[in-house]
């Protein structure tokens, strides 16, 4: 078959993309062609075609377009001509529904499946951030109603779907590559290079956004070290948000590390390095570092939101915002 995958950014920074390099290297496997649609993008993978639409550059114009790409008819037709060729169409997220509904118009023998991964709305943002993405979600909602099929990445986002849409949805779980995530990783080179020593450490892998919760993740690490002196926080993921990124900063001590993004080979050993797995994020979909984390064989210690509890299979789970809570288990789990 001829399989058109439909991502608005296709990068290492998102766990979206993460998902769709999956589906594209199984698809491969079977024997299909496969050809990923992006905005823009910054990852390749082996036997692919990437096709690379184009959008502005700048963080406020990219948002702004992402919103209203549906003015954007030429491109629209332009994108859905090409892939209403194809056999199968895999949508993630708006605004590339648009491209994917509109093919799925010129061929109605073309499969439209939509991927839900959800959209994380949380009193973390801002009221204008959260209207953004509001909106953002009423325009994904409408966009995938046309789909044949609609796969969600775990029971809580299935749920979400069905209750916003009244589209029931299969749910597939992120699977882990347990040739790269397994107990055989090890994380020596990594606490030498990053001089940890003989500290505990704690592990954050995800971008640095405040729905990410890592400004209560700083907080709770505190009253970790009130209690186990020598522990460390590793805070690894690209800033998106300047002004909280410089919150984060001001908030921590010296025993927080913040190493930005680092090369997706590399996670391995920095869960192997750590000894407990740790996010305070208010939503999520799925989580796949907390499953990378307890196949390496580390604990986790998350809220209780979201996806978490179909996930987290090692560890604790604690009430959403309660760091009292979330530092105790991790002490429990530390000693």
């Amino acid at each position: 078959m001829k399989i058109a995958l439909l991502t608005p950014t296709f990068s290492p920074f998102s766990g979206i993309d993460r998902l769709v390099e999956i589906q594209t290297k199984r698809f491969l496997k079977e024997g299909h062609a496969v050809t990923i649609y992006a905005l823009k993008s910054s990852m390749k993978v082996k036997g692919a075609k990437i096709v690379e639409i184009g959008m502005p550059s700048t963080s406020f114009a990219e948002r702004l377009y992402r919103l209203l790409m549906f003015l954007d008819r030429k491109k629209i037709e332009k994108y859905a001509k090409e892939i209403s060729r194809s056999d199968m169409v895999v949508s993630h997220l708006y605004p590339m529904n648009l491209i994917a509904k509109r093919a799925k118009e010129m061929n109605p023998k073309l499969t439209y499946v939509y991927n839900h991964a959800g959209v994380g709305i949380t009193d973390a943002y801002t009221l204008l951030e959260k209207a953004y993405l509001r909106v953002f979600n009423v325009l994904n909602n409408r966009s995938m109603k046309t789909c044949d099929e609609a796969v969600s990445i775990s029971k809580f986002l299935a749920d979400e779907l069905e209750e916003e849409t009244g589209i029931s949805s299969r749910v597939e779980y992120i699977p882990v590559d347990a040739k790269r995530f397994n107990i055989k990783a090890r994380g020596e080179r990594i606490r030498k290079n990053y001089k940890f020593g003989k500290s505990k450490v704690l592990l954050y892998i995800g971008r640095v956004s405040p729905h990410k919760g890592i400004h209560l993740l700083i907080e709770a690490y505190k009253k970790v070290k009130e209690r186990v002196p020598n522990v460390k926080l590793a805070i690894i993921g690209k800033p998106t948000f300047p002004d909280y990124s410089e919150r984060l900063k001001q908030m921590a001590d010296k025993g927080v590390l913040f190493a930005g993004f680092i090369d997706d080979k590399e996670l391995p050993e920095w869960y192997a390095a750590c000894d407990v797995y740790t996010t305070c994020s208010l939503w999520e979909g799925f989580d796949m570092p907390i499953t990378e984390a307890n196949a390496c064989g580390k604990p986790a210690v998350a809220f209780d939101v979201g996806a978490h509890k179909e996930v987290l299979k090692t560890g604790k789970l604690v009430p959403e915002g309660d760091t009292d809570a979330f530092a105790d288990a991790v002490v429990r789990l530390l000693k």
